[in-house]
């Protein structure tokens, strides 16, 4: 997966241009309102993401599996943050109890057993009464059911990109343990789910 997204990285630099998602906009919304101060972004990637929140005085960390991206974040964004180098699959990364985590189309390219050890970290990383927004991508996109059938709902259209496709129905067995209590669907040029989550 390293390696994969070194490759990524190298060749396409800002891929996917410099502006934030919608998601990352709506989010950082709801974390102010919710008085969030601290976050944690799992996938920072290049940074586009991480902007809106820096911007609005939010105390961002975040967990990059690939140094090219990091550098970019640096390089174009001048991010001064404290960025882990490393796999989201390691997690943790260090100690500390975030009161948000936003991760952004990220899970969707885990199989089973990791996405479901993400879920459990980053829940655990969180404070009590702390807010964790996953955006993962749904069946209802014209991709799902393209490239090469991995396992149920996963698939391979570009090699060593292996797509796991949500539903309502496999977003809540795998979130309704970890305060699951709202899901909205967002159109981020693919159908993405915006998944909120709270810590009781």
């Amino acid at each position: 997966m390293t390696e994969f997204w070194e490759k990524a990285f190298n060749n396409k630099q800002e891929m996917w241009g410099n502006n934030p998602a919608k998601s990352a906009l709506l989010i950082k919304d709801f974390f102010l309102e919710k008085s969030v101060k601290n976050i944690l972004i799992p996938g920072i990637g290049y940074g586009r993401n991480a902007q809106p929140f820096i911007e609005s005085g939010l105390n961002v960390s975040g967990i990059e599996i690939s140094k090219t991206a990091i550098d970019l974040a640096r390089k174009h964004y001048g991010i001064d943050i404290n960025i882990f180098n490393g796999s989201v699959t390691k997690m943790p990364f260090n100690n500390k109890k975030y009161d948000g985590i936003f991760c952004y189309a990220l899970i969707h390219l885990l199989n089973s057993e990791e996405r479901k050890k993400l879920i459990q970290d980053c829940y655990h990383q969180l404070t009590k009464n702390g807010f964790m927004v996953f955006t993962a991508i749904t069946k209802n996109t014209s991709q799902y059911g393209q490239g090469e059938l991995i396992s149920k709902d996963r698939y391979e259209i570009h090699k060593g990109a292996k797509i796991f496709y949500y539903d309502q129905e496999s977003v809540k067995t795998e979130f309704e343990k970890y305060g699951l209590f709202e899901i909205t669907e967002v159109d981020e040029n693919q159908s993405m789910y915006l998944i909120k989550c709270k810590k009781e």
